[in-house]
């Protein structure tokens, strides 16, 4: 049974590393960059047109159709906008 935690050996010294602590320095580094709050955005951006787009076909269309439809209708202006946006603010 594993607890999460790996003893590494070096010389006669054994070391503790905690995978969990690791990977949330990760996680918080991850969510901390411009790119992938980018991704974020443009995510919500493609679930807002599913629901949209699913409510007027009375039907899901999935997210696979939602995020072609938008990226071919919508994502060049929505970049646009954000890049607009973020000069405008600096």
């Amino acid at each position: 049974m594993s607890l999460g935690f790996n003893l590494i050996r070096t010389n006669t010294y054994y070391l503790m590393s905690n995978p969990a602590k690791e990977s949330s320095s990760a996680s918080d580094l991850l969510k901390n960059s411009s790119l992938y709050r980018e991704f974020q955005a443009e995510r919500e951006e493609i679930l807002k047109h599913k629901w949209i787009e699913s409510e007027k076909a009375g039907r899901d269309i999935g997210f696979e159709q939602a995020l072609t439809d938008w990226i071919i209708k919508h994502r060049a202006s929505w970049r646009k906008n954000r890049q607009t946006a973020a000069a405008n603010c600096n």
